[in-house]
């Protein structure tokens, strides 16, 4: 389903290993200039990350063109260097080879 102006609201699941939740948090305190500017670069608006005490990670975010926002963003080196230095920290290595956005099945305006 398409949020208003017809960007693409996408959500996506992903594990964190719990012995690195801490870890974790305090990387994204200081998410790296240049891969913030990646990110908005390739179009991932009002993205969110929410973290569960037992470490279930929920990402979101608005895009017009989520696999072309993908791919921009696997086309950056600082996405490269991101990825290899968080991939320890999810059960599933790199994550953003992992994620699959869910199903939207209900919106409220």
């Amino acid at each position: 389903m398409a949020s208003e102006g017809g960007a693409r609201r996408v959500c996506f699941l992903l594990k964190v290993r719990e012995d690195r939740l801490d870890e974790y948090r305090e990387r994204h305190r200081a998410v790296w200039p240049d891969m913030l500017d990646a990110l908005r670069r390739a179009g991932w608006g009002n993205y969110s990350l929410f973290l569960r005490e037992d470490g279930l990670l929920v990402g979101y975010l608005e895009t017009d063109d989520f696999e072309a926002a993908r791919k921009r963003m696997a086309g950056t080196e600082v996405n490269d260097r991101w990825q290899a230095e968080m991939a320890p920290f999810f059960e599933t290595g790199r994550a953003d080879e992992a994620f699959a956005p869910l199903e939207e099945v209900f919106h409220l305006d």
